[in-house]
């Protein structure tokens, strides 16, 4: 499996050092650079499976490149740090960051997070776009039972019988039951 990660440190040797722990765990491309602006044009360039980002950076830090990137890409970004005051993880909880790995970074450390990170990602991917199919089961839900109600109010047919009505006229157009309850309701 082809994985690709964004690596993005101010300091050379801690982005050789990850670039080479990230080698060994398998990963086949490595963007890597500097500063957080050039973190979020990279990323969004190149839609990197995972990022890993420090904190504290010239220019756009970690975290505000974390924010930028994560609006348009739903990828774990890592921030990796010597910073472990409470505000810069409070921050850095509150921007949906996936993992938070502390300098010096240990390569035993590494894999493990970013297996989670990956999972998590996904999950919460997951639960969003059935939370999106839900509501939208909802909105067409409100749809028919709005047609149903005009046909039983028309018709002085019970609950049940505008139902099937419905369901009928559905099978006989081979159209959704949505589609028809939207014509019903523009017939009104």
């Amino acid at each position: 499996m082809s994985r690709s990660i964004l690596i993005c440190d101010d300091e050379p040797l801690i982005r050789t050092n990850l670039k080479s722990m990230l080698v060994d765990l398998g990963f086949d491309e490595i963007l890597e650079c500097g500063d957080g602006a050039k973190a979020v044009e990279l990323a969004l360039a190149s839609f990197p499976d995972i990022a890993i980002l420090d904190v504290s950076m010239p220019g756009m830090d970690g975290i505000s490149a974390a924010i930028e990137i994560r609006k348009k890409l739903k990828i774990p970004i890592m921030l990796l740090t010597s910073a472990c005051d409470g505000a810069t993880v409070k921050r850095a909880s509150a921007s949906g960051i996936a993992a938070y790995l502390t300098k010096p970074l240990r390569q035993q450390d590494l894999l493990p997070a970013i297996e989670i990170a990956l999972q998590h990602t996904e999950a919460i991917e997951e639960l969003k776009e059935k939370i999106d199919d839900l509501h939208e089961l909802i909105e067409n839900r409100k749809v028919i039972e709005k047609a149903k109600g005009l046909i039983m109010e028309k018709n002085h047919l019970s609950e049940a019988e505008a139902y099937r009505a419905m369901q009928k006229t559905a099978m006989d157009k081979r159209k959704t039951l949505l589609q028809v309850a939207g014509g019903i309701l523009k017939e009104g």
